[in-house]
């Protein structure tokens, strides 16, 4: 069958944009037509007053499934990010047992085939158990479907082994994605070390844990010549370590989250555990660095570090409580209200880092709508008002800051390979 998209604006960043109606076909795009033309097609779709994007990539959310199905499951996981215009999601492999062997990277990718709501792309621990000591078999994980590798939720400790991962990485042209923290400076803490952790009298977190491991991997990329990707990046100094090291022509990319240009430490205070995440949520300098990092290209790719929990979890007070937030629902929303809104970037630039770039670093197929390409396409109003409550959330957790908050911009319909897998009225 075929689907006219109409009357809507392409924000296609990486091929035509404008006013452009869009045809689908067997699950590809058939052809762009300029507006008003006339096509036959079996289901048209009204886009007037939407931007008609390729589907939004997430290279880094936990979808927790095998072992911890009662915070999340992958039908569940991909749902929520369907609704959040997500058309792909790379999943991180901290789940139990650990995606460190064929058999769990294939059990991931036939659970997110039986759901249908979004592309899933495994990616697996480098080393075994996420222990930080033998590294994975990576060319039989990669043949298996993985496609990437991190210990995500840990650091690889030993600078050594990170050495040794990168070089048998660069081996098969794969991807390491690195979890920056040193955990003999974060210690115990619970929030950003400053002046609103002493307020509270919570112990902090040092900046320093996260930039310091940064600064290695830095180092390490440029002395093997090999790529590295910088996981959720927080902190100021961080930015501008990344931005240098690209000059240098170093092969580093970087990702921040929504939350970190959305809200800093001054979040924590009444104690909520929603607003406990690691790397911690840090100062409104931070938040301004990570804002001109996005807008000068010196962080490639926004993702969600979706990470859901249970209720229970969450209010077992704010020091035992899990980090982690939600975000496949709100991320769109949080940038339009923090980023195009106040002008840091403009909408093609959100698509470029939502859609683009994610599918560039990944090295999987998307962030185009053009002929041939699969029909992944995500419709947005970016004028329409939303408040985000538990009627719109599909996750199975509730673990987000931003409920109740009003923001701007809601994703209307999202379609992956010609069929619609969310509609938000």
């Amino acid at each position: 069958m075929k689907t006219l998209i109409k009357n809507g604006t392409l924000v296609n960043p990486r091929g035509k944009s404008g006013e452009w109606d869009v045809l689908l076909e067997d699950g590809v795009v058939k052809a762009l037509l300029p507006r008003g033309s006339e096509a036959e097609a079996g289901e048209v779709v009204d886009a007037r007053g939407l931007h008609v994007m390729p589907g939004f990539i997430d290279m880094h959310v936990h979808l927790r499934e095998p072992g911890f199905e009662y915070k999340e499951d992958i039908a569940s996981g991909t749902l929520a990010a369907a609704h959040g215009g997500f058309t792909a999601v790379a999943c991180m492999p901290n789940t139990s047992p650990v995606n460190d062997n064929k058999v769990v990277t294939r059990y991931i990718l036939d659970r997110a085939k039986e759901a249908g709501h979004a592309r899933v792309y495994p990616i697996a621990a480098v080393t075994k158990g996420l222990l930080g000591e033998e590294m994975t078999p990576m060319g039989g994980l990669l043949a298996a479907g993985a496609v990437a590798f991190s210990d995500d939720g840990r650091p690889v400790e030993s600078a050594q082994r990170m050495r040794l991962a990168l070089e048998y990485a660069k081996n098969f042209g794969a991807l390491i994605i690195s979890h920056c923290e040193d955990l003999s400076m974060a210690g115990e803490g619970a929030m950003n070390e400053g002046e609103v952790s002493a307020i509270l009298g919570i112990k902090g977190i040092s900046r320093a844990a996260e930039e310091v491991m940064l600064a290695r991997e830095l180092i390490l990329a440029e002395a093997l010549d090999c790529r590295v990707h910088i996981a959720h990046i927080s902190t100021a100094l961080g930015v501008e370590l990344l931005r240098q090291a690209k000059a240098r022509g170093v092969k580093a990319t970087g990702e921040t989250c929504p939350h970190y240009f959305s809200a800093t430490d001054e979040w924590c205070k009444g104690y909520d555990a929603n607003a406990k995440m690691n790397p911690p949520l840090r100062t409104a300098r931070d938040v301004e660095a990570i804002k001109q990092g996005l807008a000068d290209g010196t962080l490639d790719c926004i993702v969600t570090d979706h990470a859901p929990h249970a209720a229970w979890e969450k209010e077992s007070g704010f020091l035992t409580a899990p980090n982690g937030i939600i975000g496949l629902e709100t991320a769109y929303s949080l940038g339009i209200t923090n980023l195009v809104e106040p002008g840091v970037l403009t909408y093609g630039q959100l698509v470029e880092h939502m859609s683009c770039r994610p599918a560039e670093v990944l090295g999987v197929p998307g962030g185009v709508i053009e002929e041939g390409a699969a029909a992944d396409i995500t419709l947005a109003d970016p004028k329409a008002s939303v408040v985000y409550t538990q009627a719109n959330n599909h996750s199975k957790s509730a673990n987000s800051p931003f409920f109740g908050k009003r923001l701007k911009g809601r994703v209307v319909r999202t379609i992956l390979g010609g069929k619609m897998t969310a509609q938000n009225l």
